[in-house]
């Protein structure tokens, strides 16, 4: 795709060899370089670097914060994004939900990190909408195929890592190592001491943890309707308050508060005092109906799964959830165990099966199962979900896993529109005429 550059009388720059002629100059990239030859054909005016577009589009004065980390990467994002925003700063959100400049949505969904080129004019367009942070999530597989070459981040946030992705990085030592290498250098940094261990350059870096001593740390929650906790930072101590849900939702909070703290003058109480405004996040443990309750997450890892499914494990659960095909086989039986271990009631249906048969997936989710005496296979979602309500008694919490906020349902490399909070308040008007 050619964007805007306006320089030296070239009109435009694309990062497609096809793309170039005479009035297009080529972004030379790490994932494009073995096409610069065919580029040449075509007689671009010019050969950028990204470090080059990045001076041409000025953005020095944007502070770039980029979050990775296996979950929390989304909402932690969006946190840091929103307590800007509310303290008057001009902030932009680059993301798995879009590009989003002082909230307004300028991008539909796109990758989690696009490519250098579109993240390079999202900025450009931030920074003429009058942004001065440009907040994004950084995947691993943008980390390894460096989609982020040339960007001087101002901070880098690490939330924390677990079995992830390994149909792309084959084993969980190389999807580490690839995390690790994104906290290599001398950036400053933010990383969740509890989580497990990643290697980082010591240097610029700050931490926060819950259960051991870091530059940031809860001395206190509670997590009965909301969060409430107490954070201490150095000789400073603030309360806050959050209408989140869940253990893993107070860590996303931590770290959104210490970046804006690292990277701001506003005092510790100032970011606590608009804590309590952001209301999560789309997708992310959200409440579609509060009567009977029923939450839909993104959870579709072992660990998003354990974390979501802890944060209420007191409460009677009935989950619907699947597995995704064409992806980290492995990953599948430890779903189920993890489903096993809080469900009252289970439901294993499909989640974008993509080529594989959706009834060979659930069968690879059965093998973490030993009693299935209250497990309910439907390959089909909606009616998997419609199986669930109507069997909902008192007190009964219903969670819909794995798929968020997605609008579709991925089937034999068709997209077929499927929503999960609006399949569920369909039957919920449909069963109780509200």
């Amino acid at each position: 795709m050619k964007y805007p550059l306006n320089y030296q009388n070239i009109p435009f720059v694309t990062d497609n060899s096809s793309e170039c002629n005479t009035k297009t100059a080529f972004l030379l990239t790490d994932q494009n370089r073995q096409y610069l030859d065919d580029a040449r054909k075509h007689q671009p005016p010019a050969i950028l670097t990204p470090k080059e577009l990045f001076d041409i589009y000025a953005l020095h004065e944007i502070k770039i914060i980029g979050i990775t980390g296996t979950n929390g990467k989304t909402t932690t994002a969006a946190a840091i994004y929103s307590f800007l925003i509310d303290l008057g700063e001009h902030a932009a959100l680059q993301g798995t939900r879009g590009f989003f400049v002082d909230d307004e949505r300028l991008e539909e969904k796109t990758l989690t990190t696009p490519s250098i080129l579109q993240t390079l004019y999202n900025m450009k367009k931030a920074k003429e909408c009058g942004a001065d942070f440009f907040i994004m999530e950084v995947s691993s597989h943008a980390i390894d195929q460096n989609r982020i070459e040339g960007l001087p981040f101002s901070l880098k946030v690490f939330t924390n890592i677990t079995r992830d992705h390994l149909d792309y990085h084959k084993t969980f030592e190389n999807y580490w190592q690839v995390k690790s290498n994104f906290f290599s250098d001398d950036t400053l940094k933010l990383i969740n001491k509890d989580a497990k261990k990643i290697d980082f350059n010591i240097k610029n870096t700050y931490t926060y943890a819950l259960d051991v001593p870091a530059s940031f740390n809860v001395t206190a929650y509670s997590l009965n309707d909301g969060i409430t906790a107490v954070l201490r930072h150095f000789d400073q101590q603030e309360s806050f308050s959050s209408p989140l849900y869940g253990f893993f939702n107070l860590y996303n909070l931590i770290a959104a508060i210490g970046a804006v703290k690292l990277l701001t003058n506003y005092s510790l109480r100032e970011i606590c005092d608009v804590v309590e405004n952001f209301a999560g996040v789309s997708g992310r443990m959200e409440v579609v109906s509060d009567r009977p309750l029923i939450i839909v997450d993104f959870a579709h890892t072992p660990d998003g799964m354990d974390k979501v499914l802890d944060s209420l494990k007191e409460k009677k659960l009935t989950i619907v959830f699947g597995a995704g095909g064409d992806r980290d086989r492995s990953k599948r039986k430890l779903m189920g165990r993890i489903a096993q271990r809080y469900g009252k009631k289970i439901y294993i249906t499909s989640d974008n099966p993509r080529s594989e048969d959706p009834m060979k997936i659930i069968e690879d989710i059965l093998e973490g199962i030993d009693d299935r005496s209250n497990v309910t296979i439907e390959a089909d979602r909606k009616r998997a979900i419609a199986l669930a309500i109507d069997a909902l008694e008192e007190d009964d919490i219903l969670l819909v896993l794995g798929k968020g906020d997605e609008t579709y349902m991925e089937i034999s490399g068709k997209k077929i529109p499927f929503d999960d909070r609006e399949i569920i308040r369909n039957i919920i008007k449909e069963k109780f005429n509200r």
